[in-house]
């Protein structure tokens, strides 16, 4: 599955409203905070034989018309379907590639093929973009001190200005809100830290990860010219890659592990509202529901999601490591021995 980690940093992190007077980038005395319109006012192909020549090998038409999907045949699969046309689509073609040239570059079998692609992908791509996610909340977190200081200076000068222009309440709290939108967009422009930039990873992942699994399905099916060597690409337990796991066990071993990747992210949450704990039980159904549908697909889509899932859980360990924070300079406080207070945590949370 793609990662949760990401994903779950994505949607659960507490955030405040959006992106601070310019007084605060100046340290100077700050002026008046409110800012109301007043004067006084203030975010694949077979694998060769060695030394066979393989034609089309870096074409795309090549990984189209051997995947059995699209080139425009009209006994595929039907055009009319939002499904089909995404199988069909260019980066699904795309990714195909890149699957059927790491098997003949690296000369693997298929399933530690796909566990090689996965590692590179998610290496290359998203771990750089789930450091820079870190980066942001970082950010973002290290804010909240000073964005706390402006919310108490701002409700009293409301309240002052209020008694002074015969406010009513109702306008109170409109101004009041008004200038707390405005105070903390000015911060994450002077941060450069917006909220939104933190989802980029989610934006990025998602569709890879859509893109590599339909590109499985498609060297999976019978049409494919590659189905015969992933029918006898498996190991242990799933010897054919083209059909599900009767036995359960990788549908089971994803589950586990993205509940894992969940459990360990909400270690790090104390004081949690009721709108994060209704996502993060939505995000643990969504990953229990994963079992069965991952017992219903080929087992090259059940093995990349496994994949996927734990070279996502080894990055955000990873990236947990005070070397790393300090490399990336992370402005908020972060532990000197991550590991073992996760541990520590975790024992402590499922003793009770």
């Amino acid at each position: 599955m793609l990662s949760l980690g990401g994903w779950v940093r994505s949607c659960v992190l507490q955030l405040p409203v959006r992106g601070i007077c310019s007084a605060v980038c100046h340290r100077s005395p700050p002026p008046a905070l409110i800012n109301s319109g007043l004067p006084s006012a203030s975010v694949c192909l077979h694998k060769p034989y060695r030394g066979q020549h393989v034609p089309g090998l870096w074409a795309f038409s090549g990984i189209r018309t051997l995947s059995g999907v699209g080139g425009g045949s009209s006994d595929a699969v039907s055009s009319d379907s939002w499904y089909s046309s995404l199988s069909d689509s260019a980066p699904v073609h795309l990714c195909e590639h890149l699957l059927v040239n790491v098997q003949q570059v690296t000369g693997l079998p298929w399933w530690l093929t796909i566990g090689v692609a996965t590692l590179a992908v998610r290496t290359l791509i998203t771990l750089p973009l789930a450091a820079y996610q870190l980066v942001i909340i970082s950010k973002v977190e290290a804010l909240q001190v000073e964005i706390s200081e402006l919310v108490k200076r701002l409700r009293y000068e409301v309240s002052v200005r209020g008694k002074e222009r015969g406010w009513t309440e109702k306008h109170c709290r409109y101004q009041f809100k008004k200038n707390l939108r405005r105070i903390i967009s000015e911060l994450y422009i002077r941060d450069n830290c917006h909220p939104f930039k933190a989802t980029v990873l989610v934006w990025i992942q998602l569709p890879l990860w859509i893109s590599l699994s339909l590109a499985l399905r498609n060297l999976s099916l019978e049409q494919s010219a590659l189905q015969s060597q992933l029918a006898a690409g498996g190991s242990l337990w799933f010897p054919d890659l083209t059909v599900p796991d009767s036995t359960w066990i990788l549908p089971v071993c994803l589950g586990l592990t993205n509940l894992l990747i969940i459990e360990v992210f909400s270690l790090q949450r104390t004081n949690v509202s009721k709108a994060q704990w209704l996502i993060l039980n939505a995000i643990r159904g969504l990953s229990v529901l994963m079992i069965p549908i991952a017992a219903t697909v080929p087992s090259s889509m059940a093995l990349y999601w496994f994949y996927s899932s734990l070279v996502g859980f080894s990055h955000s360990l990873f990236l947990r490591s005070p070397s790393i924070q300090k490399m990336l300079r992370l402005q908020s406080i972060r532990s000197a021995t991550p590991y073992r207070d996760l541990l520590n945590a975790f024992i402590t949370k499922y003793r009770k």
